[in-house]
């Protein structure tokens, strides 16, 4: 290597987010981890519809070991940080984000950061959002599928599309409890049924509105498989050529979803995994494990055990989440 190379390759791991310098000998990359950090916990104990599994960063760190995960994405567990009060919203980010990023600085390369910001308060998330890229070097954005009545592709949001768009920024997903559709069915929890339909709700919202074109360089993770979009396609085509305003999604809603990622936690058995690959190519594919709801060795079986090559699934489980994350 000559003296140039050698200050590319320096100038390259300067550049890159610190875990993504790790030895490779843990190969796994985990989109889909969430933390608990105990502020935070206590500020939603009365705010979930079911307890929250125990966890520290010590069992954490031990599940990703146990399942030869590289490096965990850390992300909160829903409902997320607003609740309708500016002040606090602002707070919970602030707290919980350099929790986050102090886990990320003890444990070189394990873990990596989605930060959270306390959307829909525009101010407040731009403010966050600065703070988390600039100072705490997070590697994207954690959003919940929605806020009380609004979908990510509502109007309001838009100066917060505006700023992550300017940042080519990676906008990890996950779902909580709509206001719409609580306690429906007392059966069964409502993560069981209204998670994924809430994931499918927001997509629709992100599409339909024009979001996904207006913004296309934003990189977006879904969880668990699209929710119950795969199933939902053909619904979804019809309602785009029903649309008024084609504008919105000009090369048609295939083509928006090809560009989408797919975190597999919870949709890690067949018929999930077929549907979704239906629709997208592997290289939209990336592993989640939903830990501490679901055990990493569980998740990974799933798409180990699916019938994918060995390339497809190193695919899934690295060299997919570490091409988006590198630009991040």
């Amino acid at each position: 290597m000559n003296k140039r190379q050698f200050l590319a390759a320096l100038a390259a791991l300067g550049a890159a987010p610190l875990w993504a310098q790790a030895p490779e000998r843990r190969q796994r990359i985990d989109v889909h981890h969430h933390i608990l950090p105990p502020e935070y916990m206590s500020a939603i104990a009365t705010r979930r519809s079911v307890p929250a599994p125990d966890w520290s960063p010590a069992r954490s760190l031990e599940e990703i070991d146990r399942a030869g995960i590289g490096t965990a994405m850390l992300s909160l567990v829903q409902p997320g940080v607003w609740f309708g009060d500016v002040a606090e919203g602002r707070r919970l980010a602030r707290t919980t984000n350099d929790y986050g990023a102090r886990l990320v600085r003890d444990h070189p390369g394990r873990f990596g950061l989605f930060a959270a910001i306390p959307l829909p308060d525009t101010e407040g998330s731009l403010k966050e959002i600065e703070y988390a890229y600039g100072t705490l070097k997070a590697d994207g954005i954690a959003l919940m599928t929605s806020y009380g009545d609004r979908w990510l592709g509502d109007a309001a949001f838009a100066p917060v599309w505006q700023e992550l768009e300017r940042r080519k920024a990676v906008i990890y997903t996950h779902p909580t409890q709509a206001a719409c559709c609580r306690n429906l069915n007392t059966e069964v929890s409502t993560s069981t049924i209204e998670y994924t339909t809430d994931t499918s709700r927001t997509m629709a919202s992100i599409l339909f509105s024009g979001t996904a074109v207006r913004y296309p360089g934003i990189r977006w993770i879904f969880s668990h498989g699209g929710g119950t979009v795969p199933f939902l396609l053909s619904r979804f085509t019809v309602a785009e050529a029903n649309m008024k305003d084609r504008s919105r999604l000009p090369n048609g809603v295939v083509p928006e979803l090809r560009k989408f990622y797919y975190d597999t936690a919870q949709a890690n058995h067949a018929g999930a995994l077929a549907a979704l690959l239906k629709l997208v190519p592997v290289s939209q594919v990336v592993l989640g494990t939903d830990y501490p709801f679901r055990r990493a060795l569980e998740e990974i079986a799933g798409v180990t055990s699916y019938g994918f090559s060995a390339a497809d699934v190193r695919a899934i489980e690295r060299d997919n989440a570490l091409r988006i994350l590198r630009h991040a």
